[in-house]
């Protein structure tokens, strides 16, 4: 009677547990790393201090256009005194600043919010790639990743896309809200005739997420610490801008060439 007891109350010793869940390819394993890879750089009070600034820019293109949207249906068809300069129409007048201050839904008002964009995501991307990449080679978690049945093009197309999610958040989607907001003040008609700045949109979004990405993994792979690496990018990012200025507006090269401006 006592034996039996004791056998049953032995405690049971660790032992290999299988798997009981459904098995999936390695590719699916690309998902897990990038939300892993978003939730640690989330958790960053540094990241949300520079995406708001980031979507200051945003909001003042945004409000922009619908302040003189409104303004111009607000005014009246008659003339009004400039004092000295004669008599003008503030219709016209608002006409004019809309081309001044480039917020007339054309292209050069997506080139200007891409523009002024970058230097924030210069600075987002300095900090993704210390986090998302030079963490993982200096505290060794690259092998925990690496010792699961998965390759090391997994791990990159993980970090590479969450790094492009950062991109396309703080440049394509803002872009594609200015369009529609463009559109719905002006007249759905503007979403046909400049369909061609929609394709513009996305097509530089893809240009964008993809060179910035791999330079990032490039980058954070090579410097890993935060401070060479935010050196490293301004660098990069002033040069690859001085250099496509002189080339197109120096040398008279292709406006092709603008590409290269980060």
């Amino acid at each position: 009677m006592g034996e039996s007891r004791s056998q049953a109350a032995a405690p049971e010793l660790l032992h290999y547990r299988p798997w009981r869940g459904a098995f999936r390819p390695p590719a699916a394993s690309v998902w897990p790393i990038a939300r892993v890879a978003l939730m640690s750089l989330f958790q960053k009070r540094m990241f949300w201090i520079i995406y708001v600034l980031g979507l200051l820019i945003f909001l003042l293109f945004f409000f922009g256009q619908y302040l003189l949207s409104w303004a111009q249906t607000q005014a009246g068809e008659t003339e009004v005194q400039m004092g000295g300069w004669g008599r003008m129409n503030p219709r016209h007048l608002i006409q004019l600043f809309r081309g001044l201050l480039k917020l007339d839904g054309g292209a050069q008002t997506y080139y200007n919010f891409f523009s002024y964009q970058g230097y924030m995501v210069m600075i987002v991307l300095a900090l993704a790639g210390s986090i998302l990449i030079g963490n993982d080679l200096r505290f060794g978690s690259l092998p925990f990743y690496l010792s699961k049945p998965l390759a090391r093009w997994h791990y990159l197309l993980g970090k590479g896309l969450a790094v492009a999610v950062f991109i396309n958040l703080m440049t394509t989607l803002p872009a594609l809200l200015l369009y529609v907001q463009w559109g719905l003040l002006e007249s759905w008609d503007y979403f046909y005739e400049r369909f061609d700045l929609l394709v513009g949109i996305l097509g530089y979004g893809i240009v964008l997420t993809v060179t910035l990405t791999l330079l990032l993994l490039a980058t954070a792979s090579w410097l890993r610490r935060t401070v060479p690496l935010v050196m490293m990018w301004t660098t990069l990012f002033f040069f690859c801008r001085l250099l496509a200025s002189a080339l197109v507006d120096g040398l008279q090269f292709s406006p092709l060439w603008k590409l290269i401006d980060l």
